[in-house]
């Protein structure tokens, strides 16, 4: 069975669980019936009261002719209270009304129980979809991580040998690929990479074979994204995945990023409707500064 549909059965039934249970604590509740004192009085003078339970001020009453109380509800129908009267204890004794007496503070634990079990019933329940999300059941807390794909050396390695043409651009690239292999040499001559390549054509040409080439002649992780995948409907996240993503490159340095389709975000800054900051444009400039923040040797 496919795991989302267990999470939502899984919902259900804690829920129609957690309205099952709280219909019989407030069904439990109201079964004991509110009447004023001087009633309670009139009651016990006629002789209709078999039993009572005085905590503090507090009194529960059972009546003579009362039927077995349901499970789970409380075995008194009525409840009323005291305001001081003296001669209460004298009274029932009269009329050889049973009396039962507890401190005011003492409840019933199953009471509590019940009356606390809703609440740890949702927060169960808010455990079990938050560990089910960290785990990766859902994806919302990754929000705002980046959907790169990394490519190893250790995995196919594509080379110059496997693009054809393009003799131009693989010249172009030696420089990079030196860089990547021997950094502390650059280094050493105050040299600075360039912060990025644009390798621009019709669709089919070879740009991202050429990039995995360069990651390949010079044995180096490959990280491949698309432009649109910064791009959401939510503002920022975009801005988001590029810290994240560049933040993987360094740790996996030295690396290669390579960014398709990236005339999804590409735009002229400050164009945005009424002059506003949109999310291609926020992303955009996350992408610079990224871009900017890399110091000469990293690559």
């Amino acid at each position: 069975m496919n795991q989302n549909v267990k999470n939502v059965m899984l919902f259900l039934v804690v829920l129609v669980l957690v309205v099952v249970l709280w219909n019989w604590v407030t069904t439990t509740r109201a079964a004991t019936q509110e009447i004023p004192f001087s009633e309670f009085l009139d009651r016990v003078d006629k002789g209709q009261v078999s039993e009572v339970l005085i905590r503090g001020e507090e009194i529960l009453g059972r009546s003579q002719q009362a039927p077995p109380r349901p499970f789970g509800q409380r075995p008194y129908e009525f409840i009323t209270y005291s305001p001081g009267y003296p001669d209460l204890v004298k009274a029932l004794r009269e009329k050889g009304v049973k009396i039962k007496a507890e401190p005011p503070s003492q409840g019933s634990f199953w009471t509590g129980l019940i009356s606390w079990l809703p609440f740890l019933l949702l927060l169960g329940m808010w455990w079990v979809f938050f560990r089910q999300m960290q785990m990766g059941g859902n994806k919302a807390l990754a929000f705002g991580k980046s959907r790169a794909r990394m490519l190893t050396p250790d995995q196919k390695r594509v080379t110059f040998k496997d693009v054809a043409g393009v003799d131009e651009a693989k010249e172009e690239l030696q420089e990079i690929i030196e860089f990547l292999k021997n950094p502390q040499k650059f280094a050493k001559l105050g040299g600075k990479i360039p912060k990025g390549v644009l390798l621009m054509g019709p669709p089919g040409t070879g740009k991202t074979l050429l990039a995995k080439a360069v990651a390949g002649e010079a044995e180096v992780p490959f990280f491949s994204i698309s432009g649109s995948d910064f791009v959401e409907m939510f503002v920022g996240v975009g801005a988001s995945r590029v810290r994240d993503l560049f933040e993987q490159g360094k740790k996996n340095a030295p690396c290669i990023i390579f960014i398709d389709e990236i005339d999804a975000v590409g735009r002229h800054r400050g164009a945005g409707l009424g002059g506003g900051h949109d999310e291609r444009e926020q992303t955009l400039n996350a992408l610079l500064v990224e871009m900017d923040g890399f110091e000469s040797n990293e690559g």
